[in-house]
C-alpha cells in the first residue's frame, strides 16, 4: 500500500480557560464596561477547568489489487466424438502439467468442460480458470503457454480484483492514519507553547471517501491497456478526515533531589 502525504490540518488551540463567554461586555473598575473583553477565571476555577486543544487530521491511502484471474480455453471440433475429446484432453493434460511444474496450487485451478454437437460434428471445449497472487508468475505462465501451444488455445487478458473486505480494511487504515496525523500535530502544538498533551476527550470521524483508480488514457476497452495500467485502474483509494479534542496539561515541574 502506498501512503500519500496528507494536506496540512487546521489546528485550533485554547490553552487558557475564560469565564463569561456569552457576555459581550465585562465590568471593570468604577462600574464601567469595556466591550469585547472577557474576565479570566480565578486561580481556583482555572485549576478545575479543562483546557483543550482541537485538531483536525486527514489521510489518504491506497491499495493495489491482490488477486488476478486468467482463463485458458482449449477447443476442438471433429467428426468423431472420441477425436474431439482426445484432442482437447491431450492439450489439457499438458497445461495442467505446466501449472504443476510452476508451483500453482490446486485450489487456485478450476477446470470446466463442455461437449456438444455442432451440425454434423462434435465440439469439445475446456476452460481452465487460474487465480494468482503473484503477478510475475502469472505473466511467466501465460507467456509460456502462448509459446508452446497453438492458436486453438486462447488465453484471456488478466482480470485484477481485491479479496473480500479489502475496502473495509483500507477505510479503517485511512481513519487510523488520520488519527495519528492529528495526534502528532497536537503534540507539536503543545510542545511549541510549553504544555503537555493529555488524553483524548473526543474523537470524531467527519468524512470518509472511497474511489477506484482510472487509467491515464481513459480508454473504454480494457483489452488495449497494459498490465500496469490495468493494475492502476483496479487500485482502490480511501480518504478520512477526523476531529479530535485533547486535554492539555501544564508542564510538570521536576522535583529537586536533596
Amino acid at each position: 500500500m502506498s501512503l500519500q502525504r496528507p494536506p496540512p490540518s487546521r489546528v485550533f488551540v485554547e490553552l487558557v480557560p475564560w469565564a463569561d463567554r456569552g457576555q459581550e461586555n465585562n465590568l471593570i473598575t468604577g462600574g464601567e464596561t469595556r466591550p469585547n473583553v472577557c474576565r479570566p477565571f480565578s486561580s481556583t476555577q482555572a485549576q478545575a477547568a479543562t483546557r483543550e486543544v482541537h485538531v483536525s487530521g486527514t489521510a489518504e491511502v491506497s491499495a493495489s489489487p491482490d488477486r488476478a484471474q486468467v482463463a485458458v480455453r482449449v477447443s476442438s471440433t471433429k467428426e468423431a466424438a472420441s477425436e474431439a475429446k482426445k484432442s482437447v484432453g491431450r492439450r489439457l493434460d499438458y497445461i495442467m502439467q505446466c501449472l504443476q511444474q510452476q508451483g500453482l496450487q490446486a485450489e487456485n485451478v478450476t477446470v470446466t468442460k463442455d461437449f456438444r454437437r455442432v451440425e454434423n460434428a462434435y465440439h469439445m471445449e475446456a476452460e481452465v480458470c487460474l487465480t494468482f497472487t503473484e503477478f510475475g508468475k502469472m505473466q511467466n505462465i501465460c507467456n509460456f503457454l502462448v509459446e508452446k501451444l497453438d492458436s486453438s488455445v486462447v488465453i484471456s487478458p488478466p482480470q485484477f480484483y481485491h479479496t473480500p473486505g479489502s475496502v473495509e480494511n483500507l477505510r479503517r487504515q485511512a481513519c487510523l492514519v488520520a488519527v495519528e496525523n492529528a495526534w502528532r500535530k497536537a503534540q507539536e502544538v503543545c510542545n511549541l507553547v510549553g504544555q503537555t498533551l493529555g488524553k483524548p476527550l473526543l474523537i470524531k470521524e467527519e468524512e470518509t471517501k472511497e474511489w477506484d483508480g482510472q487509467p491515464d488514457n481513459h480508454q473504454s476497452s480494457s483489452s488495449s491497456l497494459t498490465v500496469q495500467q490495468k493494475i492502476k485502474s483496479a487500485t482502490i483509494h480511501a480518504a478520512s478526515k477526523v476531529l479530535i479534542t485533547f486535554e492539555v496539561r501544564g508542564k510538570e515541574k521536576k522535583k529537586k533531589h536533596l
